[in-house]
């Protein structure tokens, strides 16, 4: 009896699990193309049931331990339904609805940052990498950042930012300069001014001294005449060095022909070389006695 009774139980569960899936509509399948649907309800309905399982896929494509193989399955199916959202994003906006495309999420690197990466691997435009798919070799490299290259500066760029700063032309405009410069420029003129009434003053006693004829010496007075006496000594002993170094030059006992003699001695040879080519024995002795006889010494 027990044994009957489960089975009847158990066909008559089958039988109301019958009646209730057919007074359920047959299940609706998502239309191919965005375009043929009509309605902006139904549109919006697509489109969330395309969010719900972008986000199952990016849940589990956060786990490392898949594989690269089903990593990269993940991803790429992930990016198709990423595309076939747009596509009902699209439509809503010709029915009337909204525009989601506004918020649309942007990708980000390891480090959260966004990043744009318009087509790697060569894998059309807007292709995305989520989860561990960005760890994937070859994947990793997108999205580090190149090292800055210090580009070396051309003696171009150096000259284009000279301008009138770098000659001092302007050091006065911020009034720093004027401000070091005020106080400075007082004690030179309050230094030169008592310099020029010392010497003033030196100029009044010597000239009372020349009137008295008696030696009058002030302090700054004595002082320079002082430093005057000790440089006249120095250029005396100067003076005598250079004698004494005179002295020591070496002197030579032979006395040595100028330059007219040095030119006529070069001139009577170049004509006794020319006697001696063109002229015959007969006459250069002829020449010789004759110049022995008017005692001609040349």
């Amino acid at each position: 009896m027990a044994r009957n009774e489960e089975k009847a139980q158990s066909m008559l569960n089958r039988f109301i699990t019958m009646k209730e899936e057919e007074k359920k509509k047959p299940k609706e399948r998502r239309p191919y193309l965005a375009s043929e649907c009509r309605d902006l309800a139904e549109a919006d309905k697509w489109r969330q049931q395309i969010m719900r399982e972008i986000g199952r896929k990016v849940a589990e494509i956060q786990n490392e331990g898949l594989g690269e193989h089903r990593l990269r399955d993940l991803n790429d199916e992930i990016n198709k339904l990423i595309r076939e959202k747009g596509h009902w994003e699209r439509r809503i906006i010709e029915l009337g609805g909204p525009n989601y495309t506004k918020h649309s999420a942007k990708m980000t690197d390891l480090e959260g940052n966004i990043v744009d990466v318009p087509n790697p691997g060569g894998r059309g435009p807007g292709y995305r990498y989520f989860g561990a798919a960005k760890k994937l070799p070859g994947v990793r490299e997108l999205f580090e950042k190149p090292p800055e290259l210090r580009k070396r500066r051309t003696r171009y760029d150096i000259y284009k930012r000279i301008d009138a700063s770098y000659y001092g032309y302007r050091d006065e405009e911020d009034g720093i300069l004027e401000k070091l410069e005020g106080p400075a420029e007082k004690k030179m003129q309050a230094a030169a001014v008592k310099e020029w009434m010392e010497m003033e003053e030196i100029k009044r006693e010597a000239m009372k001294a020349v009137k008295s004829g008696e030696v009058v010496e002030v302090g700054l007075g004595s002082k320079i005449l002082f430093e005057e006496e000790e440089d006249v000594i120095e250029e005396e002993r100067r003076q005598k060095e250079r004698e004494e170094e005179k002295e020591k030059e070496f002197v030579v006992h032979v006395p040595l022909p100028d330059e007219k003699e040095i030119e006529r001695m070069v001139v009577e040879q170049k004509k006794m070389e020319l006697l001696s080519k063109y002229a015959s024995e007969d006459l250069m002795e002829e020449q010789m006695e004759a110049k022995a006889m008017l005692n001609i010494q040349r």
